[in-house]
C-alpha cells in the first residue's frame, strides 16, 4: 500500500523555466489560474532563449525546476550534451506536438516525403543541412529516426545543426537550413510564413510519444520533496485544465503573450487542426496531449530507457547502460506518485508501457540492449 504524504513545501516560490512553445502550456496555465497557489506555492515563469540556458540554469540553481527535454535530462545524467549532472524528471508533461519542417525549395523540387527526400539528397553534390534543437534532445531523436527510417543516415548522409525553436523559421526562410525539427508553433509558424512545409509530425514516428519532462537537479528533489509534489500537482491540475478543448482556445491567448506568433498559429494544432503547407488537411488521431487521466503524465521508466537506446544507435554511448537502474534514478515514480494519488489520479500498473513505432518495431522497455542493438547500420 503506498500512503500519501501531504506536508507543506519547503518553498513558498519556486522559478520555473521554459522555452516559448506551444507544449510549456502546463506552465503557463498553473502560474495563471492559481493553481499553484492550491498548494502552497508560488510559481515564477522565466523563459529562455534555448534549451542550452535551460541546461545551465537548472545545474547552476538559477532555476528550480524546468520544462524540459526527455532526452537532455538522460543525457546530462550520462554526461553528454553537457557537463555530468544528476537530474530528475518529477513527471511527463506531454505527448505528441512536433514536426519535421522541410523547406518550400525542396517542396518545389518535388519532395514531399523522406523516401524522396533521399533520391534528392543522393543528387545532390553537397550533403544539406538539417536542425534540430540539443544534441541529445527529443528533437534530435525524432529527426534521427525519421531520416533512418527512409534510409538517410544522419550521421553521414546530411549536416545536422543545433538551433534554438524559436529561430528556426528565420534558419529555414534564409537557407541555412533545409529542414528542422521542433515543437509547435514554429512548424505551423512557417507554413504560415510560406517558407515551409510539415513532411511529418512526432506522432507520425512515434503515436503518443514522451516530449516534454518537468526536471530538476537530483539535488532539488532530495532536499525539497515536498515542493516537488506541490509542483506536480499544480502540473497535474494544469494538464486537466488543458484536456477540455475549449480550454485550450483560452490558453492560446496566453501563450501569445509568450511566443512570437499569432495565436490562430499556436491554437490550430494545440486542437488537432493541421494544415501541412503542401494541400494536406486533417484532424490529428494523435495532437498534443497533456493529461488523458493521468496517463500522460507518469514518468513512465521505458519512455526514458528509449532515449539511452537511441544514444547507444547513434554511437553517443559506446557501450550500453544498466538501462532500468539508470531510468529507476531519474524517474521520479515516488514523489510522482504520492502527488497523483492525493488528486485521486490512477497510477498506471506498470512502470513500463508498450509502443510500436513508424518503422513497425515494438518498444516495451524489456529487452533495452537487444533493441538498441537492432537497427541495421548503414
Amino acid at each position: 500500500m503506498h500512503f500519501v504524504n501531504l506536508q507543506v513545501p519547503e518553498l513558498s516560490e519556486v522559478t520555473i523555466g521554459f522555452i516559448p512553445l506551444t507544449d510549456c502550456a502546463p506552465m503557463v496555465v498553473a502560474a495563471k489560474t492559481g493553481f499553484d497557489k492550491k498548494y502552497g506555492i508560488k510559481i515564477n515563469l522565466s523563459k529562455q532563449p534555448s534549451w542550452a540556458a535551460i541546461r545551465d540554469k537548472l545545474i547552476s540553481g538559477e532555476l528550480h525546476a524546468a520544462q524540459s527535454l526527455y532526452g537532455m535530462i538522460y543525457g546530462l545524467a550520462l554526461g553528454l550534451g553537457g557537463q555530468q549532472k544528476e537530474l530528475s524528471v518529477l513527471m511527463t508533461l506531454n505527448q505528441n506536438g512536433q514536426g519535421i519542417t522541410l523547406s518550400n525549395q525542396l517542396k518545389q523540387a518535388g519532395v514531399d516525403s523522406g523516401f524522396k527526400l533521399k533520391t534528392y539528397l543522393s543528387q545532390q553534390k553537397e550533403k544539406l543541412t538539417f536542425a534540430q534543437t540539443f544534441p541529445t534532445g527529443t528533437h534530435a531523436m525524432w529527426l534521427y529516426y525519421w531520416l533512418a527510417s527512409h534510409g538517410i543516415d544522419p550521421m553521414h548522409d546530411v549536416n545536422i545543426t543545433v538551433v534554438p525553436p524559436t529561430q528556426m523559421v528565420a534558419n529555414l526562410r534564409a537557407g541555412t537550413v533545409a529542414g528542422f525539427c521542433a515543437g509547435e508553433p514554429w512548424n505551423a509558424r512557417a507554413v504560415y510564413d510560406q517558407v515551409g512545409f510539415t513532411v511529418a509530425t512526432s506522432q507520425d514516428i512515434w503515436p503518443d510519444h514522451p516530449e516534454k519532462v518537468l526536471g530538476v537537479t537530483a539535488e532539488f528533489a532530495a532536499l525539497y520533496p515536498n515542493t516537488c509534489r506541490a509542483m506536480i500537482m499544480a502540473m497535474l491540475d494544469a494538464c486537466r485544465y488543458l484536456d477540455d478543448v475549449e480550454n485550450r482556445d483560452l490558453t492560446s491567448g496566453w501563450l501569445a503573450d509568450w511566443i512570437d506568433a499569432p495565436k490562430q498559429v499556436i491554437h490550430d494544432r494545440f486542437v488537432g487542426h493541421y494544415d501541412n503547407g503542401n494541400g494536406k488537411y486533417w484532424q490529428d488521431s494523435h495532437p498534443i496531449q497533456f493529461f488523458k487521466e493521468g496517463a500522460v503524465n507518469f514518468p513512465y521508466l521505458s519512455d526514458g530507457m528509449w532515449f539511452m537506446t537511441q544514444f547507444k544507435r547513434w554511437g553517443f554511448l559506446k557501450t550500453d547502460p544498466d538501462y532500468l537502474s539508470v531510468a529507476k534514478k531519474i524517474n521520479s515514480t515516488d514523489i510522482y506518485i504520492d502527488a497523483a494519488l492525493a488528486l485521486g489520479i490512477a497510477i498506471p500498473e506498470h512502470p513500463m508501457r508498450a509502443s510500436q513505432l513508424m518503422d513497425g518495431l515494438i518498444w516495451d522497455g524489456q529487452t533495452p540492449i537487444s533493441y538498441a542493438n537492432s537497427f541495421n547500420p548503414f
